[in-house]
């Protein structure tokens, strides 16, 4: 059982809550007020997407990341910057011509899906480790030669990447990423659960994506929906940190809509029943190999 704890706090998301939450973060003024009370919580690192604020739907605006990243780093509260890059891979197949993209495909190279990272160099960024089914239509599209360049980028800008992974193969992948010297050690992984069509969220999954780590890996997992909970839990029990936040999940209970630093209290009552203890952003920081402020 990890015995200290870091838990990150995914506060937006991309996904199509803007219009199921009505206080989910839309504007940076927003997505950073939810940073820091995520942070004041509990939350060591905090997760960030941006959305168009007009429209409330998933964005990769350089000029958005800018003025959150701006506003959490001039803000009085200390928090691990985690950026996603996971954006611009999205590909909706056009119904008429399935070889060509319909409605809300969203497809760039490594460089525009990184030009945030670039230009802002959070302490952390996410590398989501392959291609795979979303939901019903959407095929998110990251190809080895694209995760391989993206790796390159992100290792010569001196930010530490968190390997997302939905299944076994996806830990395969990056491993060998890893054994090509593109991954500074210690590695991190993110174990995503409960995401169609990746790995369920059960122990059976979790523990199987586990032994597939390295063995100096540093690792985090988390469901989306009702089990985030529950494998807050989990992850505790089999030796990892842990992720809750409404990108994952909207509710605190049944029909009960949550904050951002509720979810965040919700895994700290969990973590310390355990017996385990919740870290700051400074042992997070020696936990995770990153350079201290």
């Amino acid at each position: 059982m990890k015995k200290n704890v870091i838990i990150t706090c995914a506060v937006t998301g991309a996904g199509d809550s803007w219009d199921r939450h009505p206080d989910l973060p839309v504007t940076p003024p927003q997505i950073a007020d939810a940073v820091i009370l995520a942070a004041k919580a509990g939350a060591a690192v905090a997760h960030i997407h941006v959305r168009d604020p007009k429209t409330g739907k998933g964005a990769r605006d350089v000029e958005l990341y800018q003025k959150v990243v701006e506003l959490v780093r001039g803000s009085d509260t200390e928090v691990i910057i985690n950026l996603t890059a996971g954006m611009g891979g999205a590909w909706f197949p056009d119904k008429d011509k399935p070889s060509f993209p319909g409605p809300g495909t969203d497809m760039v190279g490594p460089e525009e899906r990184l030009a945030h990272v670039e230009a802002l160099r959070p302490d952390i960024c996410s590398l989501d480790c392959g291609t795979m089914n979303f939901g019903d239509n959407e095929i998110f599209i990251s190809t080895p030669q694209y995760l391989w360049k993206m790796a390159e980028m992100i290792q010569s800008w001196g930010v530490k990447p968190e390997l997302e992974v939905f299944d076994l193969g996806q830990i395969w992948f990056a491993n060998q990423l890893i054994d090509a010297g593109l991954i500074t050690s210690p590695p991190l992984f993110q174990l995503c659960l409960g995401i169609p069509w990746g790995a369920p969220a059960d122990t059976e999954s979790m523990l199987a994506m586990r032994n597939a780590l390295p063995a100096d890996a540093i690792w985090a997992g988390f469901s989306v929906a009702r089990m985030e909970m529950p494998m807050v839990a989990q992850a505790a029990l089999l030796g990892g940190n842990v992720r809750v936040g409404l990108e994952d999940n909207l509710y605190l209970s049944k029909g009960v809509l949550a904050s951002n630093a509720q979810l965040v209290e919700r895994a700290v009552g969990i973590i310390q029943s355990l017996g385990s203890q919740v870290v700051g952003p400074g042992e997070a920081r020696e936990q995770l190999g990153l350079v201290s402020l």
